[in-house]
């Protein structure tokens, strides 16, 4: 009957939604990195944690209150409920119940509830055992005042920290990392100390040194002095003892600079991880990012103008070097190769970001990056550099929205704007990053000064402007030349003099700030007239 109940509540259990949600609820919120809830509660951890120690400090010099008992009693309650609840969802006892279930069911086997309940209980042990909770374990035990000994498990209210800082549980990586060596140095450390004390034990106390009444005082001068403290509250007094005091200092030298080394030796080893770690923590927070992959020129150019519009952006790039120029701008910056699934998907991919810019100098490596984006997010918006007319196709097969040729652009705006010295003006401006030039668009309202006009008509150059292009869906402008498409519009570049403007284009305009503001000024103000 027993059995049955059990086997009965844990099919309840894997059916119910209620359940499967709540417990899904806790998970993200003690253990899950990428919910933002796990965060908040670490943080409010952490200062729950900072106030119980605040409070038994403050014990030591005043007497408890009613008040003061029952914030302790209080914060004891929140760790024990944290506690049972990390042992709750640290694994699924319905599952381990049914798995064993239906396997003595298939194979035929009788059913052991005792067997059944050592397995569950392994596992609920395994994590009992485990370091972070033994330290929940003896900061909830501190707070039993009956039993003196159990003020000492204080310290591990501290330890509790471990858990609820990235930096903390990189660290104990990090001595996890080197056990080995760490080992093989505490056993020769316990090897000299033994030694040592003993020796010196040996020679100072038959010399009736008042300083070394037993063995503790003898592991006492041992401890201080391969530390290299060196109190001198005790001091050899015979020749053997000098001796022992000498040894045991240069032994010390050595085991600290061995100590040292492997220490530092695992941070080099780790130190990439802590700020990878960093930059992705921070990529978590962020929302309406853009990814560019890749910080060569085009790419250094293009985060420089998303930096000084205030968009959030995160640079991708393979080469080191370009890494550190990233970093020295104060970018958001990842040392891999963006072609990579885990790359993207660290870099936000489906979880942030709103677009990717394909920017590397090698066509292949685009056209790489582009598949994998487009497998991993169907919807994100995809833009690409080629530097080959041949590449275009295929980087539009791969998947891109855009594809932008830089070379050809640029020989394309020379070929057409030569003899132009407004133009030239314009672009050198923008070259040199002087603020009154701009390049900006403008939208042809209904009714309004630029519609049914054409590009003659208008007279860009009396205005002080230079038009680079129109951004239109218009059917009615297909048959002229110079267009390229961009998702479901063309852009027409330096259109004919013959061009009719229709409303809904864009205007795609060089020039100083004034002019172009005085221009939209001029479409809005006609629009409106006409309105009223």
């Amino acid at each position: 009957m027993v059995s049955r109940f059990i086997i009965s509540i844990a099919y309840f259990l894997k059916t119910s939604t209620r359940y499967q949600r709540t417990k899904l609820f806790f998970y993200n919120l003690l253990e899950n990195p990428d919910d933002r809830r796990r965060a908040n509660f670490d943080i409010f951890m952490s200062c729950i944690v900072l106030f119980s120690i605040f409070l038994l400090i403050h014990e030591v010099d005043t007497v408890y209150d009613d008040l003061d008992r029952l914030i302790e009693h209080t914060i004891v309650v929140i760790f024990i409920i944290e506690y049972l609840l990390r042992g709750w969802i640290y694994n699924h006892s319905h599952i381990i119940i049914l798995e064993y279930y239906e396997n003595s069911q298939y194979l035929n086997k009788p059913f052991h509830l005792g067997k059944m309940l050592r397995m569950i209980l392994t596992k609920k042990i395994e994590y009992l055992l485990s370091p972070l909770a033994l330290i929940d374990l003896l900061a909830i035990l501190a707070s039993y005042r009956p039993l003196s000994i159990f003020r000492f498990f204080l310290i591990f209210r501290l330890f509790k920290l471990f858990r609820y800082f990235n930096s903390l549980k990189l660290f104990s990586e990090i001595l996890s990392s080197k056990r080995f060596e760490l080992s093989t140095l505490a056993i020769f450390l316990g090897f000299v100390v033994s030694i040592g004390s003993t020796a010196f034990y040996l020679f100072e106390k038959p010399a009736h040194n008042l300083q070394v009444q037993q063995l503790f005082d003898a592991l006492y001068f041992t401890v201080v002095t391969v530390t290299s403290v060196g109190y001198g509250d005790i001091t050899p007094q015979t020749t053997g003892g000098r001796l022992v005091a000498m040894t045991l200092i240069l032994s010390g030298l050595g085991v600290f600079s061995f100590l040292t080394s492997i220490m530092v030796s695992a941070f080099n080893d780790k130190i990439q991880d802590m700020r990878e770690n960093r930059t992705y923590t921070e990529i978590k927070r962020r929302k309406n990012f853009v990814i560019i992959c890749g910080f060569g020129r085009v790419g250094e150019h293009i985060a420089e103008h998303l930096a000084k519009d205030q968009k959030g952006f995160v640079v991708i790039d393979i080469d080191e070097e370009n890494v550190i120029k990233a970093k020295r701008l104060g970018y958001l910056v990842i040392l891999a190769d963006a072609s990579k699934n885990n790359v993207l998907k660290l870099a936000g991919i489906n979880h942030g970001a709103n677009a990717v810019l394909c920017t590397t100098g090698d066509d292949v490596v685009n056209v790489y990056i582009t598949l994998t984006s487009r497998h991993l997010n169907p919807e994100i918006r995809i833009i690409s550099r080629a530097n080959k007319q041949d590449n275009v196709k295929k980087l539009y097969q791969a998947g891109a929205n855009d594809v932008i040729q830089p070379f050809e652009i640029a020989g394309m705006v020379a070929a057409e704007y030569v003899g132009q010295p407004v133009a030239f003006e314009a672009i050198f401006g923008i070259l040199r990053k002087e603020k009154q030039f701009i390049m900006d668009t403008i939208e042809v309202l209904p009714k309004s000064c630029a519609e049914n006009i054409s590009i003659g008509d208008v007279n860009f150059l009396s205005r002080k402007l230079v038009l680079i292009g129109v951004i239109s869906s218009n059917p009615l402008h297909i048959q002229h030349k110079n267009r390229y498409q961009i998702s479901h519009q063309h852009f027409y570049f330096n259109p004919e003099q013959f061009f009719k403007l229709q409303a809904g284009d864009l205007l795609v305009l060089l020039g100083r700030d004034v002019s172009i503001n005085y221009f939209r000024s001029q479409i809005k103000q006609s629009h409106f007239k006409y309105k009223r």
